[in-house]
């Protein structure tokens, strides 16, 4: 008696036609879904520990949770953001006006410099200050525009901001309450054995607290050290360079110090010792040493990947993603290196003769 296979690839088309239509329909908010994740990853811990402490149904549970994650992790980022684009708003204005004089402080830089620096400079053709004043006037405008009209595009699209926002809500409330039993159904369907399932979605939850809980505090640490420094120093739009520096202290081997340094160096350089030397010596011993103090207890050892490629994932993620790419490519980083091990490991020897 013959006996008819299951419709397995049948079935297998329909599922893959079924799910990329699903993400199809996600896409135009792919960002609020994938940060409902995030958080929802990040706050379970919390929620737990609430559930077995207080015994509370786990909607009233998921609800605290939910107020919790607003007050200390979302709400900031839209207060700092907000106050971003003012001081975007400001700057642009400055050196749009010509208050804020880029061709004084080049040439003050230059003429400050010893005279074998400035023939160098001359030979490079760096020396022309005025190309090299309407380049960086170029940049700098060009930058702080691009804040300053934040502002106008969120007034534009403000029903898809608004939208987006409380569908995160919405959505990280569900992960929140039904989280651990929505991730056994995913590692149900996940055709692997069970201990690499396991691995995997380990892999995946470390990884996601290492760069978002690790990395973000490191980063919003050296942030607010660097702009606290430059604001007792009268550094005109110390918020301005406390997010560059914040968000450069993402990417080893570049690091905050590419913003403090120079103008450490443009203090001594320009008589100013002890500004240059106390901005030097906070940003080796104070700004430089977080990394090293906070990155290991935060991030832990065994969640580390090698310092290139963290860099070229986090870079090639912020290219493709935006924003969200700073987490997204050191994810997707991470679980290509353990799907490889993964295969490595279970893949048959091959004898040798």
């Amino acid at each position: 008696m013959n006996r008819q296979s299951p419709p397995f690839k049948p079935l297998t088309v329909l599922l893959v036609l079924v799910t990329v239509a699903f993400i199809w329909i996600l896409l135009p908010f792919y960002g609020a879904v994938f940060w409902a994740v995030i958080l929802g990853i990040l706050f379970a811990p919390m929620q737990r520990r609430l559930q077995l402490r207080f015994g509370w149904p786990r909607n009233l549970t998921a609800l605290c949770t939910l107020g919790i994650c607003l007050v200390i992790a979302i709400l900031p980022v839209i207060v700092i953001g907000a106050l971003l684009v003012q001081e975007g708003a400001t700057l642009y204005r400055s050196i749009d006006s010509g208050e804020l004089d880029i061709a004084a402080y080049l040439a003050q830089f230059k003429h400050s410099l010893p005279p074998f620096f400035q023939s160098l400079l001359d030979r490079f053709g760096v020396g022309e200050l005025n190309a090299l004043r309407e380049k960086i006037v170029k940049a700098a405008l060009q930058g702080s525009q691009a804040l300053a009209t934040q502002a106008f595009s969120v007034g534009q699209g403000t029903f898809e901001f608004v939208a987006g926002f409380f569908i995160m809500l919405y959505l990280l409330f569900f992960f929140l309450r039904d989280g651990a039993e929505l991730a056994r159904k995913v590692r149900t369907a996940v055709p692997l054995e069970e201990q690499h399932k396991r691995r995997l979605q380990l892999k995946f939850n470390r990884v996601v607290r290492a760069t978002v809980k690790g990395n973000l505090l490191v980063a919003i640490t050296q942030g607010a050290l660097g702009g606290a420094i430059f604001w007792f120093l009268d550094i005109p739009s110390a918020l301005l360079w406390a997010v560059l520096m914040a968000f450069l202290s993402l990417l080893p081997a570049v690091g905050a110090g590419i913003v403090w340094a120079p103008v450490a160096l443009y203090f001594l350089l320009g008589g100013m010792i002890w500004q240059g030397v106390l901005l030097g010596l906070f940003g080796v011993f104070v700004i430089g040493l977080v990394d090293n103090l906070m990155r290991p207890l935060l991030v832990g050892k065994d969640t580390r990947m090698p310092d290139y490629m963290i860099l070229i994932s986090t870079l090639g993620g912020l290219a493709v993603f935006g924003l969200n790419g700073f987490v997204i490519g050191p994810l997707i980083a991470a679980l290509f290196m353990s799907s490889w091990a993964l295969y490595i490991e279970t893949r048959p020897k091959v004898q040798l003769p």
